[in-house]
């Protein structure tokens, strides 16, 4: 298996706090959707 067939299997990344599908970016580690980081500010 190539490895970019490996980073396209993965499972969508979710929300840690309210479960909603984050949608990734490069260099991104949050574990937290948008609104759930704004919430906290």
């Amino acid at each position: 298996m190539k490895i970019t067939e490996f980073f396209k299997n993965l499972p969508p990344k979710h929300c840690h706090k309210c479960g909603e599908v984050i949608e990734e970016q490069h260099e991104c580690y949050h574990n937290q959707c948008e609104r759930c980081l704004s919430d906290l500010k």
